[in-house]
């Protein structure tokens, strides 16, 4: 079977999509793939803070309407750039395992957060990273920076103002730029974006052919954590105005942590909550979690 595969441009699209290419081809030999490159509303208007935009499917809209048109058989996206649900008559395949979750400082001269001279400037386009960050360190400058990875590390190194940028650990290992990360974030520290590190491999909901054959390929727990965080996105209301955080770790004794974070536009209020259980109280767990931050978020009125 020949499968079209759809992605960006970016080079850590191609690089994502190229990573699950090549397992699939090692799983299924005689099967063949080409990768075709789509443009979306998100890349043609890098001008316009992502929070400005209007929808999260700013990166994935035109992909999801040619896999409709059977232009394509599969998508290949990072699932923290997802809407909550799939386009009607579309699905997404269970999760492969995670890269790294966490957030990432690349800093110019600074060995880490809280060496940074005061004031010092830092480069991101989420407000969940920026809010964070000033709860670490409030005398802090954030400022919005958009781009792909090089375009952002380009414009630290280039820039006067600049001290370091935020960036997610799994692009950077991805495309072997490990080496620039200064700092790793903690999920204690900054909570990461739900499902940050996994890979949103899609397809029709009819091709139930495809849709075997990745699924063949999934990893429990990585998928057990997009339930748990995806869960709390969609019950909280998240959306790109807003902050939002979720992030499930299995602990030593077996059983799992979700951290979760959730804020108004402008971070004045920020509610961060850690709730514990089994794999098999993964929903309580989200919905214990969504009350707290509710109930939270009403105090601080």
């Amino acid at each position: 079977m020949h499968y079209r595969v759809g992605t960006r441009g970016s080079k850590l699209a191609l690089a994502q999509t190229n990573l699950v290419i090549d397992r699939l081809k090692e799983e299924y030999p005689k099967d063949s793939f080409e990768v075709v490159i789509i443009q979306t509303k998100g890349d043609r208007n890098q001008n316009i803070s992502l929070d400005q935009m209007g929808t999260k499917g700013i990166f994935v809209e035109e992909i999801e309407a040619q896999l409709l048109q059977n232009e394509i058989q599969l998508a290949v996206h990072s699932m923290k750039d997802m809407p909550e649900d799939a386009a009607e008559g579309l699905t997404f395949s269970k999760a492969w395992s995670r890269e790294d979750a966490r957030d990432v400082l690349i800093l110019k001269e600074a060995g880490s957060l809280m060496e940074l001279k005061r004031n010092a400037v830092i480069g991101t386009g989420s407000k969940r990273r920026a809010y964070q960050l000033l709860h670490l360190r409030p005398d802090l400058e954030i400022v919005g920076i958009r781009g792909n990875i090089d375009t952002r590390i380009r414009k630290l190194q280039e820039s006067a103002q600049l001290d370091g940028i935020v960036l997610a650990a799994a692009g950077l290992k991805r495309l072997g730029l490990e080496a620039r990360i200064t700092e790793y974030l903690e999920p204690e520290q900054v909570i990461p974006a739900p499902a940050q590190g996994v890979l949103a491999l899609e397809v029709k909901a009819d091709n139930r052919e495809l849709l075997d054959k990745l699924n063949r390929l999934s990893d429990a727990k990585t998928e057990l954590a997009v339930r748990a965080e995806r869960g709390f996105l969609k019950q909280i209301g998240g959306d790109c105005h807003l902050p939002v955080g979720a992030f499930l770790s299995d602990n030593s004794d077996g059983t799992y942590t979700l951290r979760a974070l959730f804020g108004d536009e402008t971070g004045a209020q920020l509610a961060r909550v850690q709730v514990s259980g089994v794999d098999t109280e993964v929903e309580h767990m989200v919905n214990k979690a969504v009350h707290i931050v509710r109930q939270k978020l009403l105090w601080e009125k």
